[in-house]
C-alpha cells in the first residue's frame, strides 16, 4: 500500500466517524474515526511529518479514554 492510499482511507474513515458521530451512533463513531488516526499517524511517520503525527497521534489517548468509558461503564 502506497502512502497516498493510506491517506485517503483514512480520511474515509475520519470522515465517516465524524459523521455517524452527528447521528450519536456511540461508541461505532469512536471505533471508525480512531482508524482513521492511527491511519494518519502511521502515513505521517511514512512521510516524517511531525505535525500530522502530533494532530492524530494525540487524538489515540482520546479515543482510548472512550474506549475506556464505554467498556467499563
Amino acid at each position: 500500500m502506497n502512502v497516498n492510499t493510506l491517506k485517503w482511507g483514512s480520511t474515509f474513515f475520519i470522515l465517516t466517524g465524524i459523521l455517524i458521530a452527528q447521528f450519536n451512533l456511540y461508541p461505532l463513531y469512536i471505533f471508525i474515526h480512531s482508524i482513521g488516526a492511527i491511519g494518519w499517524v502511521v502515513s505521517g511517520y511514512l512521510m516524517k511529518d511531525k505535525a500530522v503525527m502530533t494532530n492524530f497521534g494525540l487524538q489515540i489517548p482520546i479515543f482510548i479514554i472512550g474506549y475506556i468509558n464505554y467498556f467499563l461503564n
